[in-house]
Order: C-alpha cells, then sequence, then structure tokens
C-alpha cells in the first residue's frame, strides 16, 4: 500500500469505532501507533526529498538572475566594439536566459505548494497519532511505552541522516557551468575592453607628461 493511501486511510479511520470492534483493543492501538509512525517517516522523507530539490531551484535562480543582467551588458560591449553580431547573440542569450528564469521560479513555486501539502499531512497524521497515544494510556498500557518506539527515533534519525544525503546527491545531480564558444568570444571581447581602457589611461598620462 502506498504511503498516500495509508495517509488517507489513517486520517479517515474513525479510532473508536475500530477499538469497539477490535477482540484485542491494545493490541489495535499499537498497530495503529506502529503503522502511523511509518506513515510519518514515509510523509517526512518525501517532504526531505522536495525541499532539498527546491533548494537547489533557488540556487540555480541565484546563478541565472545575474546572467540577464550580463547578457544585457555583453551587448552593449559588443556594440560598442562594432560588433552587431555579438550583440544579436547576446540579446538571444538574454532572451533565452529569462525563459529559463521563468521555469525555474515556476518550479520553486510548485515545490512550494507540494510542500506546503505534505506539511499539512504530517501534521494531519501527527495530530491522530496523539490521540491514538492518548487511548493507548487509557486501556492501562505502562507511561513509558506510549512514546515513540526504539525504531521509531531510529528512523527519524535516519530522516534526518536522509535528508542530507539528499542534498549532496542532488547537488551532484546539478548541470556543471561550462564555457561555451560564445562565452570564451565575450571573454576575448571583455579582456579586449580592459587592454582598450589601460592603454587609454597610458596615453592621458604620457600626454600629461609632455605638458
Amino acid at each position: 500500500m502506498g504511503v498516500f493511501s495509508r495517509f488517507l486511510d489513517i486520517v479517515n479511520a474513525n479510532i473508536n469505532s475500530l477499538l469497539d470492534k477490535a477482540e484485542d483493543p491494545e493490541k489495535m492501538i499499537k498497530l495503529m501507533m506502529q503503522e502511523m509512525e511509518d506513515t510519518l517517516i514515509e510523509l517526512k522523507s518525501s517532504c526531505a526529498v522536495t525541499i532539498a530539490a527546491q533548494k537547489r531551484i533557488e540556487r540555480n535562480i541565484g546563478e541565472v538572475e545575474p546572467a540577464v543582467t550580463r547578457w544585457e551588458d555583453r551587448a552593449r560591449l559588443a556594440l560598442d566594439k562594432n560588433r552587431e553580431d555579438l550583440a544579436r547573440e547576446a540579446l538571444l542569450m538574454k532572451k533565452q536566459t529569462m525563459a529559463q528564469l521563468e521555469q525555474l521560479k515556476a518550479e520553486h513555486a510548485e515545490k512550494q505548494e507540494m510542500i506546503d501539502a505534505c506539511k499539512d499531512n504530517i501534521s494531519k497524521v501527527e495530530e491522530k497519532l496523539s490521540s491514538v497515544r492518548a487511548k493507548f494510556q487509557q486501556y492501562g498500557a505502562k507511561a513509558g511505552s506510549a512514546g515513540p518506539s526504539k525504531n521509531s527515533k531510529f528512523k527519524e534519525d535516519d530522516y534526518d541522516f536522509r535528508f542530507s544525503q539528499m542534498e549532496e546527491h542532488l547537488d551532484k545531480m546539478s548541470p556543471n557551468a561550462h564555457n561555451s564558444s560564445l562565452d570564451k568570444e565575450f571573454a576575448d571581447l571583455e579582456q579586449m575592453d580592459e587592454i582598450d581602457a589601460e592603454l587609454e589611461a597610458l596615453r592621458s598620462k604620457k600626454g600629461k607628461g609632455k605638458s
């Protein structure tokens, strides 16, 4: 049974009705608690994956946003150097980068909706679990056994570890930036612009020296 199906079963379950029909209510409660704890772990793990993916998208947005301005600046530079062909290429790259940025923002918003829904589901299961634990105490269970099982605590710690692993894994999957031929052309052009500026500064100093 999938985690979503189990979640619906848990949220829609009538605890009192199930216990009234059970031959061994205390055993039934223990099974319910274990099922809810397992479901919580899966929900939180799923949420962690989505959060890690959203963080990766945020980093991509941070890298792409400055690129829009950079391509516009390059277009101006190319025109200053009478390279209209490169200016056109730069404006095309600016347009493509803006489209990429809009797509990333849409994906970020979509992930946020998923995270909000996941957190809401987690809250509902935790509320139901709290109710079942209260019932467990009513059936004379020992005070210490009403909390999460040792196995459940291990799973919670394991969830935190898996979250870190998932973030690292997604980072490695992110495409590495590489220098395209167009980037190289503009790098050369930008270097030429710096040299021209140095030459102009030297001419200025030379002119002052003669005067």
